[in-house]
């Protein structure tokens, strides 16, 4: 327990370290959108023919009538208060589209994550322990499909077998069909909220309606993870103490799962963590497939409409959640192998 409290402090120190890092990506987002291409006041004025008095008036209202220097002063004052700005496109703060948002995200990336971690594991440990066998070059070419084949081309292919030939997946539009009514919000997590509420047959809809493009986001991701596994367990098996395990005598699946495996998973935890933070920022195209109504989404739309707010929004709830996925990594690491210091 002591030794827990204390990679607990070491994580707290290392957040507040992050912290000049999430300040810096501030100041660049806000520079990066002022010097995009297009002016976002005439757009919202319903284009290039609307009069100066309402573009003005939008630019007034975006703040955009300030000099840069006082734009982003005001900008950082409102962060501090925890105010993101308003959103052009919904007309809501971008602090609710984020918050209304993001548990769909979350649900769809962690799911993905879950089937990915589960589909990948074996598969690196079957290749590592049959090094060069038919097992160990077929993991490997799949792993290497799965990262040439375009999340979107990857979604497309489901859809078209398991929608469309095979009838066995609804309909890919959204996290809910439009013939099961929704449950009471609380965690905005639908299957969550479905169980919450005791509604075995919305959260089977919600689980149906989900599990193809998890698979989708899964697919891109098993690559990676299955080959650290593979590298890892590789050295693992290959190390004294397991080769001292075999000379007396235990089991193999023994000294498979409690001695290699055990010291292999460290990197996978590391890699897991890196994983998850991009798919939940990059997972764009597959909620666009699946017309998933998550915050990648939502920031690409605001994005090609120079609505600057939500994309602002969106970089630092991204940066945020790589902080603090990886002071959870950290935290995870030092519980598995006490040795290791954060």
């Amino acid at each position: 327990m002591k030794g827990f409290g204390a990679t607990v402090l070491r994580a707290g120190r290392r957040f507040m370290s992050s912290l000049p890092a999430l300040f810096g990506v501030l100041v660049f987002t806000f520079l990066l959108m002022r010097v995009l291409p297009g002016d976002p006041a005439v757009f919202f004025a319903s284009g290039p023919n609307a009069g100066k008095e309402e573009i003005e008036v939008i630019r007034k209202q975006m703040g955009l009538d300030k000099p840069v220097p006082e734009q982003l002063l005001l900008y950082l004052y409102d962060v501090g208060r925890g105010n993101l700005g308003r959103s052009l496109m919904t007309g809501q703060a971008v602090t609710k589209d984020l918050r209304d948002r993001l548990p769909a995200s979350l649900e769809l990336t962690l799911t993905a994550l879950l089937i990915a971690l589960v589909s990948a594991v074996p598969l690196g440990v079957l290749a590592a322990l049959k090094p060069g066998s038919f097992v160990d070059h077929g993991v490997r070419l799949f792993c290497a499909l799965g990262v040439c084949v375009p999340t979107f081309v990857s979604g497309l292919l489901l859809i078209y077998v398991f929608y469309y030939l095979l009838g066995l997946a609804p309909d890919p539009t959204g996290r809910i069909d439009v013939f099961t009514s929704l449950p009471p919000s609380r965690t905005g997590f639908l299957m969550i909220d479905f169980l919450l509420a005791g509604d075995l047959d919305g959260w089977w809809a919600a689980f149906r309606q989900l599990i193809l493009p998890a698979a989708t986001m899964a697919l891109f991701v098993i690559a990676p993870l299955a080959r650290i596994t593979r590298a890892s367990m590789l050295v693992s098996l290959g190390s004294d103490f397991v080769r001292t395990a075999r000379s007396v005598g235990l089991s193999g699946w023994h000294i498979v799962v409690t001695y290699a495996l055990r010291n292999a998973i460290l990197p996978v935890i590391t890699i897991a963590g890196i994983v998850f933070s991009t798919m939940l920022g990059a997972n764009v195209l597959v909620e666009k497939v699946y017309s998933w109504p998550g915050v990648a989404s939502y920031a690409l739309d605001a994005l090609l409409s120079s609505d600057y707010a939500p994309v602002q929004g969106f970089v630092l709830l991204m940066a945020s959640v790589f902080v603090v996925v990886n002071l959870l990594v950290d935290v995870l690491y030092g519980i598995a192998d006490p040795r290791v210091s954060i």
